[in-house]
């Protein structure tokens, strides 16, 4: 019974194969079309891929392109490639601005820019591009019911930048050393870093980081820059102080405080 079966599943497959090569080679696009569409509603998206490529020029300015070019756009976004699915979705919008499947060809356009979007630590120009792209979604269509996936998209992306924003501060209080400027350009970073990003996570680690980097710049300057530092680097503290009194790093921030108070006392004694 089993062997059966399997001669039976055999003979379908290979049935199924001859047919799809006689389309590949058949002159008659209706034949093509037909093939096409099956194997695409039966999730075999590669095979379904290569006979559109070969439908689609052909049916330009006809009214069965619109559904050839969707299925077609939609086989590249399930075949994750996503640089190809993303412009496809696009000209298919652009092309089809009244098509019952605008809305949805923007949106999985947005989702393949979205999908192109690296890890944190390497260049952002595609998180950035997706970005813009899922804005132009919500500024076409505030009232989507795609909305709420757009905006988790969003808050992702945004995420991956201000992550990425984060880790660039933090690596240069990490490399700096003395009298390095890389401890300036570590509080200039976390500087920038908390105004642009004003409700990050990451808030309350900037601050201690940048307190850090003043400190450290502070404490090891020549005594001509040392007390302008010092003070500064105590208004970072105070800040901190004022908004994280109970911080895990209270005691080692409060260390700091003392050795800073300690190094400013030369500089208040009176002669």
């Amino acid at each position: 019974m089993k062997k059966l079966i399997y001669i039976l599943l055999l003979v379908i497959t290979v049935s199924s194969c001859s047919e799809y090569q006689k389309a590949l080679k058949s002159e008659d696009l209706g034949t093509k079309v037909n093939m096409a569409t099956e194997l695409f509603e039966n999730g075999k998206y590669v095979k379904a891929a290569k006979l559109f490529d070969q439908v689609l020029p052909k049916y330009r300015g006809k009214p069965q392109a619109e559904r050839i070019m969707f299925m077609s756009s939609m086989c590249s976004y399930q075949m994750k490639d996503y640089h190809i699915s993303g412009y496809h979705f696009e000209r298919f919008e652009n092309s089809y601005p009244r098509s019952d499947k605008a809305e949805e060809a923007s949106f999985l356009s947005c989702k393949s820019y979205y999908e192109l979007s690296p890890v944190y630590s390497k260049e952002q120009a595609e998180t950035i591009e997706a970005l813009e792209k899922l804005q132009l979604f919500i500024n076409k269509y505030p009232e989507s019911d795609y909305l709420p996936q757009v905006n988790e998209l969003i808050k992702e992306l945004d995420f991956k930048l201000e992550k990425k924003a984060f880790e660039i501060a933090k690596q240069y209080n990490r490399i700096a050393y003395f009298e390095s400027s890389d401890y300036e350009a570590a509080i200039k970073a976390f500087d920038n870093f908390l105004v642009d990003f004003p409700g990050t996570s990451f808030r309350e680690e900037a601050m201690f980081y940048r307190l850090d980097s003043a400190y450290k710049l502070a404490i090891n300057s020549i005594k001509q820059k040392k007390e302008k530092r010092l003070n500064i680097a105590l208004g970072y503290y105070n800040t901190f102080y004022k908004y994280y009194p109970n911080s895990e790093r209270t005691d080692e921030v409060s260390k700091m405080n003392e050795e800073m108070q300690t190094q400013l006392q030369q500089f208040n004694t009176k002669s």
